[in-house]
This record gives C-alpha cells, sequence and structure tokens, in this order.
C-alpha cells in the first residue's frame, strides 16, 4: 500500500509529525461531529428551537470557512507551528462557552470557535500529508479514515457520558474534548518544522488556479458535499428524535454506525485510491450516496434504515478526499488553493444547517432533511462535470 511505503522511507522528525496529524485528526473528527450528538441534548437544557439549533451547526462552520482563509495566511508571518498551535487553543475556549453558558449569542461564538481550530487543523493536515505523500490519494483517504475513526467515537463518548451523569453528561463529554485539544497543542508544540518553507510560499503567492476549470469542478463538489455532509451530521440524530423514530440511544449508535462505515469506505478508497480512475471513484461514490439517502428518508423501519446507513457511509466516504487529490499538483503549486478550495467548499456547510433548522420549524423535521436531497444532486452534476472532461491529466495520475 502506497501509504506504508512513503511512511518508511521517512526520517524519524518527519515520521513524527505524520504520526502527530494522525492523533490531532481524529481527535478533530471526535469533537467536530460530536456535535451532532451533543445538539438535541444541548437545545434540551437550553430550550432551543430548530432555527436556534441549526444556526449554531451553521456558526460552527462559519468558523470552518474563516479558518480556510485565517489557516493559509497566518503561517506566512507566524510560521507553521505558531499558527496552528494558536488556533487549536479556540476549541477549547468553544466548548467551555458551551459548558458555562446558554446565551445565544456566547452558544453561537462557542460553535463558530470550534469551527475555526476544526478548519484551521483540517488545513493543516491536508497540506502537510500532501506535501510529503506526493499527492496519493491513498494517503489522503488514510488520513481521513483517521478522522472517521475519531468521528465513530463521539457518539458513543457521549453515551457513555450520558449514561453516568444524565442529561448533563454532555457537560463531561465535552470536558474530555478540552483535555484531548490541550494534549493536541503540546504534540504540536513538539513537532520539528523547517519554517525555511515560509519564505519559499512567500514568493509563490499567487491566484492563478481560480483560472483553472477543473480547481472550479472540484470546488463544486466541494461545496455541495459539504452541504450535505454538515446537515446529516448535524440533524440525523435529532432527526430520527424528533420524528420519533428510535429512541436517543439507538440513533446515537447509527450516529456512531455511520462513521464506522465512512472508515471502512475512506480504507477502501485508500487501497483503490491509487488503482482505480478517481473519475470512477468519484461516480460511483456520489450516486450511491444519493441512492441510499433517498432510501433513508423513504422509510421509517429501523432495520432498513440500519442498513440504508452502512450504505449511507460508504458511499459518502471517498468523495471529500479524492476530490482533493484531483487537484493536488494545484496545491502543490499554489499554497493558498487549499484554503481557498476548503472555504469555497465550507460555505455549502454554512448554508444547509441552517436551512434546514428553518424548514424543520415551518414545516417539520422530514422538509428539512428533504431540502439535502438537492445538494446531493448539484453535487452529481458536477462530478458528471469531471466525469465528462477529456482532459485526464488533472483528474486522473498527474
Amino acid at each position: 500500500m502506497k501509504t506504508q511505503s512513503f511512511y518508511a522511507s521517512l526520517d524519524h522528525d518527519k515520521k513524527y509529525i505524520l504520526n502527530c496529524c494522525f492523533f490531532v485528526f481524529a481527535v478533530n473528527g471526535i469533537y467536530s461531529m460530536i456535535l451532532g450528538s451533543l445538539l438535541p441534548l444541548i437545545s434540551n437544557e437550553y430550550g432551543l428551537n430548530n432555527t436556534m439549533s441549526g444556526a449554531l451547526l451553521s456558526a460552527h462552520q462559519v468558523g470552518n470557512l474563516v479558518a480556510g482563509f485565517i489557516a493559509g495566511v497566518l503561517p506566512l508571518y507566524l510560521g507553521r507551528k505558531k499558527s496552528i498551535m494558536f488556533l487549536c487553543t479556540f476549541v477549547v475556549m468553544g466548548f467551555l462557552i458551551m459548558i458555562l453558558t446558554g446565551n445565544p449569542v456566547l452558544l453561537i461564538l462557542g460553535f463558530l470557535f470550534t469551527g475555526l481550530s476544526r478548519g484551521s487543523i483540517s488545513n493543516f493536515n491536508n497540506t502537510t500529508v500532501n506535501e510529503v505523500s506526493n499527492s496519493s490519494p491513498a494517503a489522503l483517504n488514510f488520513l481521513h479514515s483517521i478522522f472517521a475513526v475519531g468521528a465513530l467515537i463521539a457518539p458513543f463518548l457521549v453515551m457513555i457520558c450520558t449514561n453516568m451523569a444524565g442529561n448533563r453528561g454532555w457537560k463531561i463529554a465535552a470536558m474530555v474534548i478540552i483535555i484531548l485539544a490541550i494534549i493536541s497543542i503540546f504534540l504540536f508544540s513538539r513537532m520539528k518544522i523547517d519554517e525555511a518553507k515560509k519564505n519559499t510560499v512567500k514568493v509563490k503567492i499567487s491566484y492563478e488556479f481560480l483560472k483553472n476549470k477543473y480547481f472550479w469542478n472540484s470546488a463544486g463538489i466541494l461545496f455541495f458535499y459539504l452541504c450535505a455532509e454538515a446537515a446529516i451530521n448535524g440533524w440525523l440524530v435529532k432527526y430520527f428524535i424528533d420524528s420519533r423514530i428510535m429512541t436517543i440511544q439507538y440513533a446515537q449508535v447509527l450516529a456512531s454506525l455511520l462513521w464506522l462505515s465512512i472508515l471502512a469506505g475512506r480504507l477502501t478508497c485508500a487501497f483503490f485510491g491509487d488503482k482505480v480512475s478517481k473519475k470512477v471513484l468519484l461516480l460511483v461514490t456520489s450516486i450511491g450516496t444519493c441512492v441510499f439517502y433517498l432510501l433513508l428518508l423513504s422509510t421509517k423501519n429501523v432495520t432498513i434504515i440500519t442498513i440504508t446507513i452502512m450504505g449511507l457511509g460508504f458511499s459518502m466516504a471517498g468523495i471529500y478526499p479524492t476530490t482533493v487529490s484531483t487537484v493536488g499538483k494545484t496545491i502543490k503549486v499554489y499554497p493558498m488553493s487549499m484554503g481557498v478550495l476548503l472555504m469555497l467548499g465550507g460555505v455549502g456547510a454554512i448554508i444547509m444547517p441552517i436551512i434546514t433548522g428553518i424548514l424543520s420549524d415551518a414545516f417539520g423535521i422530514l422538509a428539512g432533511m428533504s431540502a439535502i436531497v438537492v445538494a446531493i444532486i448539484f453535487m452529481l452534476f458536477f462530478v458528471i462535470l469531471c466525469a465528462l472532461s477529456k482532459t485526464e491529466n488533472v483528474i486522473d495520475k498527474y
């Protein structure tokens, strides 16, 4: 497997950097995905309606969007290590705010802070692994598999804490996140990063990549994929509970099952990533996502939903990392492109959760969740544009 070969060739310091990225991305997965599991509990304790709950999820994505810009520019002035350490502290502040107050304005600020850290770490880790692996889709899929490990742990962390302390056990889960974030900052502090690369980046700052249609196709895929992913991850548990389809405990189990399936899918994509055309991977996974999500909304049978969740997670798994790898060369040549790509994609993740919340308050939770179908269809449209492209040196092997 290609991830093993490039890892074995690294020296001790670079292996530490890579291992650090893996651990921190697992933590990133936990606190990014735990918000969907915490949302029903936070909303219940502080008396929030669906629109406000959607606003919190959107605030998290706003932070993620802003991070795409900050994480691309701040290292040019502070250096990469100091920047990522500073930006990682915001997740600590964010969860402290959630624990200490139910003030809507402060809660929005807290969720925004968690998004700021999430996006910064995503930018740093994607860029670092892309740099080390020479844009290998297998390596990027492996990195995102680590994220999936953290994501599938998140609902179980909430279940354990609520079993220990009831409905307020979510605050214990939040404290665990704070401790893991502090450990992450410490690990970042011990990385030996060659800050000399900072000068190279200054020379190469350019936005020429914005003229590249393949970049825009990839941005379109990420925009609508993140649209769907943010709303599904944020609202899935609440949808099952509000629709009275299942208990909150089983809904939490399905949230973990979704990410277990995503993990399996990403490991599968990591294995086939360098052997199968990126066009084929994107087409198959996008069509699968569309089919399984439609099936999910069409039934209240718990058994069918459980099977559908597995298919949905497996289908969604490879879309993000494979899309990033389609513009791997652009990311290497134009360092600012990763930040811009994540910012453009992040706009969709901001819009969809609040739209889902508004529609849920106005027409019911099913109407809000049904709006996600539109995003998935548009994502499939941009994937088809990539598949129909005659120029394969960008979409396929470089």
